[in-house]
């Protein structure tokens, strides 16, 4: 359906009406469209802009059926944001977030338009987001559009973490645009459907705590509580426990990064979920040979986002997170501030029991040991200097292989075993 022939009702609450003798012929999203519904500070309305040519590359037939969703159905217009499918209320989201340490007070979806949200058929709110359908309010004088290899990248490695068991976004199909974006040099187009559990960002939080709009971070926090956290409902202090909880999904989250030899390359608070997915695939990577200090952005001059560095980055996201509630945490500033700071400060035991357990599993431990973490440290210890392959090591040890490499190790492994 084009532009022309598609509105948003206002009256409706944003959700737009079906379209006479359409309904037969588009996709049966079983759209329930919350976030549209939160107050109008939190989003803009917007439509994908329609594309010359869309041509399908892919469609995940196991990701939609999951959904709900006849892939059969789905369309290029659909994954090029041509048409829209009845229930859509296109918008983009408002967010703020710290960039490389710096902080920028508004950011939001420059290229990225939420269609809206399916309840899967486990009962689980999933978000459907077209990623380079085009500017939006939230562009910044951008395009608002992706590139090919950067949509195939983010489609690819986000379902290897999801394969991997790592909590992640989803992709759902990518198209051709038939179109060219301009960059250093002109490149071809291309759309991405992403899935995601939601796009709720640590930098959502801060967009409305730096213009001190307390209302709409009110109605934030009962919503994210709500949708990824309904075990909260009834907390004593809904705001301390909603820090506790994404704290705890933070430090799973990396710790499972870790044990992939995963680095994110761009860990900004706009790039931190506060479900505990992985969002946002730029420049990012599976860790070659073992070295804590690699980085993959070309632009990360100092290595505050490489792999060594991930858990304290989490660590002052969160603490960024933290900022943002205080006045929900206690009304007296300086008390909130205390309380909050021991909240953050305890994230290190938090990660490295995940990443205790992860390694465990990694050398074949099933069981805890008081010098576990130091057996597992002198491995990392003798893989960097030997400047070995992260995965080859450990699929090597799998396999019953002595590596050359960790001979002096290999005795303590087999005897702890």
């Amino acid at each position: 359906i084009k532009n022309s022939l598609y509105c948003v009702d206002a009256a409706n609450q944003g959700n737009p009406p079906y379209i006479d003798g359409m309904s037969d012929i588009l996709p049966p999203f079983p759209f329930d469209n919350s976030y549209a519904r939160l107050p109008g500070t939190m989003h803009a309305g917007v439509l994908p802009t329609p594309v010359e040519a869309p041509r399908l590359i892919t469609v995940n037939a196991a990701l939609a059926r999951e959904l709900g969703i006849d892939p059969a159905r789905l369309t290029p217009g659909m994954a090029a944001g041509n048409e829209l499918p009845p229930g859509a209320t296109p918008i983009a989201q408002a967010y703020a977030g710290h960039q490389f340490g710096q902080f920028v007070p508004q950011l939001g979806d420059g290229r990225a338009i939420l269609l809206g949200e399916v309840v899967d058929r486990q009962g689980r709110r999933r978000d459907i987001q077209l990623k380079g359908a085009g500017p939006t309010p939230f562009s910044r004088r951008g395009d608002g559009r992706a590139a090919l290899g950067p949509v195939l990248r983010e489609y690819l490695v986000s379902e290897a973490m999801h394969a991997l068991g790592i909590p992640t976004t989803r992709a759902l199909m990518a198209a051709t645009t038939g179109e060219k974006v301009y960059r250093d040099t002109a490149l071809p187009g291309a759309v991405l459907t992403r899935v995601a559990a939601s796009h709720i960002r640590v930098g959502t939080f801060q967009f409305f705590a730096v213009r001190r709009d307390l209302d709409s971070l009110k109605a934030l926090l009962g919503h994210v509580i709500a949708r990824h956290y309904p075990q909260l409902a009834d907390a004593a202090n809904p705001a301390l426990a909603l820090l506790d909880a994404v704290m705890e999904a933070q430090a799973a989250l990396v710790a499972r990064w870790a044990g992939v030899g995963f680095i994110h390359g761009v860990m900004n608070t706009d790039n931190m979920t506060v479900s505990g997915e992985t969002i946002d695939y730029g420049p990012c990577a599976f860790m070659d040979a073992y070295d804590p200090a690699t980085v993959f952005s070309s632009i990360d001059e100092y290595g505050r986002y490489a792999y060594a560095n991930q858990p304290a980055i989490a660590q002052w996201n969160l603490a960024r997170l933290a900022e943002t509630l205080l006045a929900f945490i206690h009304p007296d500033r300086e008390e909130a501030v205390r309380i909050a700071t021991a909240r953050i400060e305890a994230f290190p035991d938090i990660h490295s029991r995940h990443w205790l357990a992860v390694f465990r599993r990694k050398i074949g431990l099933a069981s805890a040991e008081e010098g576990d973490a130091r057996l597992i440290e002198e491995l990392l210890g003798a893989m960097q200097l030997a400047r070995a392959d992260f995965t080859i090591t450990f699929r090597e040890l799998s396999n019953g292989g002595e590596p050359a490499a960790l001979a002096g190790w290999l005795p303590e492994w087999r005897q702890r075993l």
